[in-house]
């Protein structure tokens, strides 16, 4: 069974665009009205959605209900999929991905996998650091734990010692919080109030630089002139850093009016206070940006991974000890 999703603003023209491609025998699985990608949707612009599905050819010595039997399969798992809020169109690659033999009635382990496999572009490479690791973001969701706990990790586990810079001229509490878990890990601490100083402290600094900034609008003049330096420069990365308890409005949004920054990927932060992480991943599909931390909690160094796959799966199923940890 192929499935395909088509968008426009009219039913008609989408049952023809969909015959014209799957062939006269396509079968319309779903019509609805969702919101239109981009700015249109986030002030209530709708469009049409189609999924159709066409037949594939089945063996002469199979019965003849077989299609229906597997179209019944496949749509059994992309409700489950779509039931914890899971992108349609995710959902329906991810019923395609399994096996036909394992379908019907797919066991929560065959899901897990298919999903995980299905996630895995979802998740930055672990490639290191880049000499200036930079996070973004509104105040309050995290930045400044986030990269005490990297620095922690790199510490503890690889014996990396990382330089942690406060670019953030505006709080004297972020300074401070900063400077506290510098000492704490044995990282080297220093202060850039502009983009003259940061780029100072950049050049004279050996090794990986992480870089907290100020929560603050990206248009504000002096995170305007932050964000044009480190655009200037090949040997910067640029983590928005997001709540996962955002709803998909806001979490568009954020990245919207980050987009100045120019985020290479996101770290999504209070994981294991979100009901699911499920409508995010339709996000990240759409803004084509991976997850390259996941914040659980507030221990340092302890609440923190790389993103996989496997664990985004789980989070989306409900699969995850950040979750099983919440209290009742």
């Amino acid at each position: 069974m192929f499935l395909k999703t088509y968008r426009g603003q009219s039913v008609r023209d989408l049952l023809a665009q969909a015959k014209k491609e799957l062939g006269p025998d396509a079968l319309v699985l779903s019509t609805r009205l969702v919101a239109e990608s981009g700015l249109r949707g986030w002030f209530g612009a709708r469009v049409v959605e189609v999924v159709a599905a066409a037949e594939r050819e089945v063996s002469a010595g199979r019965p003849s209900e077989q299609p229906d039997r597997q179209a019944a399969a496949d749509n059994e798992i992309v409700a489950r999929l779509s039931a914890t809020g899971l992108d349609r169109r995710v959902a329906m690659e991810v019923a395609d991905a399994v096996p036909a033999f394992g379908r019907r009635g797919a066991s929560g382990a065959t899901l897990l996998k298919a999903l995980g496999a299905r996630l895995s572009p979802y998740a930055a490479d672990v490639d290191g650091y880049k000499a200036v690791e930079v996070f973004v973001g509104p105040p309050g969701v995290g930045k400044t734990t986030t990269i005490a706990k990297i620095a922690a990790q790199a510490r503890a586990r690889y014996g990396e010692r990382v330089t942690l810079v406060s670019a953030d001229g505006y709080r004297v509490g972020a300074i401070e919080q900063l400077r506290l878990y510098a000492e704490i890990v044995g990282a080297p601490f220093k202060i850039a109030r502009t983009a003259r100083d940061l780029e100072s402290v950049i050049a004279s600094t050996r090794g990986p630089v992480l870089v907290d900034t100020a929560g603050r609008s990206p248009n504000d003049g002096m995170s305007r002139d932050l964000f044009a330096a480190l655009r200037a420069r090949t040997d910067v990365r640029t983590h928005l850093v997001l709540a996962a308890t955002s709803s998909v409005r806001d979490a568009n949004r954020t990245i919207e009016q980050y987009r100045c920054a120019k985020p290479h990927r996101i770290a999504l932060t209070r994981v294991d206070e979100a009901d699911t992480v499920s409508p995010l991943v339709g996000v990240l599909r759409d803004q084509d940006l991976p997850v390259s931390y996941l914040g659980h909690g507030q221990r340092v160094p302890e609440d923190l991974d790389r993103a996989t796959g496997a664990i985004l799966a789980g989070l989306v199923l409900g699969d995850s000890p950040y979750l099983a940890a919440r209290p009742a």
